[in-house]
């Protein structure tokens, strides 16, 4: 099992590697997260609560906002994504969505934000 993101990323072929290491940089560009393993895939923390984790697939790269909403509120621009209540997949071979993605990091954020209220 991995410990770290850095060990993690480091498990995969160098094409996948960039893949995971631009989407690290898209996370981290929102703000300075605490980085983690949890459940076996790299995860961001913003005020002890998972804002985001990915996990990479044989054809897609899994994002999981750790919400079941955070999704639901980005419908028209996930359209182009196989998506369901908790994660979207960003296929393998495209350029991650980075303005979308930020999107979703802010989302959760803001949702961690209100429940601490």
């Amino acid at each position: 099992m991995k410990k770290t993101i850095d060990s993690y990323i480091d498990s995969f072929s160098a094409e996948e590697k960039g893949i995971l290491e631009d989407l690290r940089r898209i996370i981290r560009s929102v703000a300075p997260f605490e980085e983690a393993i949890s459940y076996g895939m790299p995860a961001f923390r913003y005020n002890g609560k998972i804002v985001a984790c990915f996990r990479m697939h044989s054809k897609h790269v899994g994002f999981y906002p750790y919400s079941g909403s955070v999704l639901g509120k980005f419908p028209a621009e996930l359209k182009k994504f196989k998506a369901s209540a908790g994660a979207v997949q960003f296929p393998k071979g495209k350029r991650l969505p980075k303005t979308l993605i930020r999107k979703l990091v802010r989302a959760r954020m803001k949702e961690i934000d209100d429940s601490n209220k």
